[in-house]
């Protein structure tokens, strides 16, 4: 997939330079057909690419999130985030590569060229690294050709699309095993599970007897268990809480 996309931008790009071919260049253009792949753009080429930027990316990001979080029809499989994240990251990657390609030729096979040697053999289980990966190599060819202004554009609004992006992520569980030891568990499960609620935590009562109940609870590795543990305890001082981590089945 990351080969075939990068491909198919490099085509759009010479595609792009075979429709323009006879049309009056604009003075970016003739700046840029001046230019071979290896010289850097001067100063004024930069900024009106960097111009192009701040306008082209916020719009393809805005508008690949309308299709990525497009009402889903009933029956239909539920998305994935990180799938999610990838369309919107995938939709700026294409708008900065072809900011990069311009009208230039040479950038347009360049770009086919390092599709080729790209080569993601390892399995990658959250997409969304893969869309990383493309944004990293956008920035690459960016600084490749000179456009230095770009680069630092593309980086700083990579990093502030993936901060929000991110901040929507579930936040990383552990699954654990909550034992409560007890005179009377009857009478302390409903205040157990009331105070699990408040802390809002995903769990199940996995077994439950005369002496002891068990619990399985999803919680937060960025918490800590003792406070939990310590409400329990003031429910009950003589009650014994045991946390053990338990793994979870694929």
């Amino acid at each position: 997939m990351l080969v075939a996309l990068l491909e198919a931008l490099g085509a759009s790009g010479a595609a792009a330079l075979a429709q323009t071919a006879a049309a009056q260049p604009t003075p970016i253009e003739r700046v840029t057909r001046t230019d071979t792949a290896t010289e850097t753009p001067d100063r004024d080429l930069q900024l009106a690419e960097l111009r192009h930027a701040v306008l082209r990316l916020p719009v393809a990001a805005l508008l690949a999130s309308v299709l990525a979080v497009r009402p889903r029809r009933r029956g239909t499989p539920s998305r994935r985030p990180p799938v999610i994240q990838t369309q919107i990251i995938l939709a700026v990657v294409g708008a900065i590569v072809m900011l990069v390609v311009g009208s230039s030729l040479a950038r347009a096979f360049g770009i086919v060229g390092a599709a080729g040697l790209v080569r993601y053999r390892a399995k990658i289980d959250d997409p969304k690294d893969a869309g990383v990966m493309l944004a990293t190599l956008s920035i690459g060819l960016s600084c490749g050709v000179g456009l230095w202004i770009l680069a630092a554009f593309g980086t700083t609004f990579f990093l502030a699309l993936l901060w929000i992006l991110e901040s929507f992520e579930p936040k990383a569980t552990q699954l654990l095993v909550l034992k409560v030891k007890a005179k009377d568990p009857a009478a302390l499960k409903p205040k157990i599970e009331k105070l699990l609620t408040r802390y809002r935590l995903e769990y199940e009562l996995r077994a439950a007897s005369t002496e002891e109940l068990d619990y399985d609870i999803h919680f937060p590795m960025s918490r800590k268990t003792d406070r939990v543990s310590e409400q329990i305890l003031a429910m009950d001082p003589e009650a014994a809480v045991q946390w053990e981590e338990k793994k979870e089945k694929k």
